[in-house]
């Protein structure tokens, strides 16, 4: 598998320092990426993370903007500036900063979120507040595309 998927909720050890859930470890390593890339989540409290998948995807979007526009640079400073690479210690933890503990709300404990090509790191009751609206928004959704409907034309 080269995603990263399911949640995970760890604890901070004494020295700040949270362990990459190894199932993401496996995912970082199979991508070649040395360390963590993570910056603040633009539009939640939370933090958004992974390798050269995520900075590939950011790069991609960056490119989509001809060079020298406000927006490119609006872009690159949001998630440039912002960023972090995180050194990944021999038993696969990382220290998170200070001002990415503040921007997501973290104290003691994370919740590692897989998105795929990328995870966020929550505080976990965040989190859980954030699955709920997406479940919600989610199950509207399929439900007003008629998800699980037969097509017009299928046999009863």
């Amino acid at each position: 598998m080269d995603r990263f998927v399911s949640n995970y909720t760890l604890r901070l050890d004494a020295k700040g320092r949270v362990s990459i859930p190894a199932p993401y470890r496996a995912v970082l390593a199979r991508d070649g990426f040395d360390g963590l890339y993570c910056y603040p989540t633009l539009d939640h409290a939370a933090i958004d993370a992974g390798g050269n998948a995520l900075l590939l995807e950011i790069e991609r979007l960056i490119d989509r903007f001809p060079p020298y526009t406000q927006e490119r640079e609006q872009f690159s400073v949001a998630l440039y500036g912002t960023s972090e690479t995180l050194k990944v210690d021999g038993e696969g933890r990382v220290v998170l900063s200070d001002e990415l503990k503040t921007h997501a709300g973290i104290a003691d404990q994370v919740a590692f979120v897989g998105l795929g090509h990328k995870f966020q790191i929550w505080e976990p009751q965040r989190f859980r507040a954030h699955l709920s609206t997406a479940t919600s928004m989610v199950r509207a959704t399929r439900g007003s595309q008629g998800a699980g409907q037969k097509p017009p034309g299928a046999g009863e």
